[in-house]
């Protein structure tokens, strides 16, 4: 992926890829080269127990969940589905 961050991906939002639909697919891939790649604090700080996570929508109800690893310029990505439960 082009951009100054590297994007890496937890096992639970490897899961959360595979459920999307493959135009949210290339959605996501769309703002994770971009976009989050280029500028990772364009999302929206998180509070609660997702404080210090970043997040972007994706649809009315799913977001892209990330957070930061600043020291080797890696973006973690924790959730592709919806944060608000399970």
């Amino acid at each position: 992926m082009s951009g100054e961050w590297q994007i890496r991906f937890t096992k639970q939002a490897k899961k959360d890829v595979d459920s999307l639909s493959p135009k949210l697919k290339q959605k996501l891939r769309d703002i994770l080269i971009n976009t989050v790649a280029n500028d990772p604090y364009v999302g929206k700080k998180l509070l609660g127990d997702l404080t210090g996570s970043f997040s972007i929508r994706l649809t009315h109800k799913d977001r892209l969940v990330y957070s930061l690893d600043e020291q080797n310029k890696i973006v973690y990505v924790e959730r592709a589905r919806t944060h608000y439960g399970r």
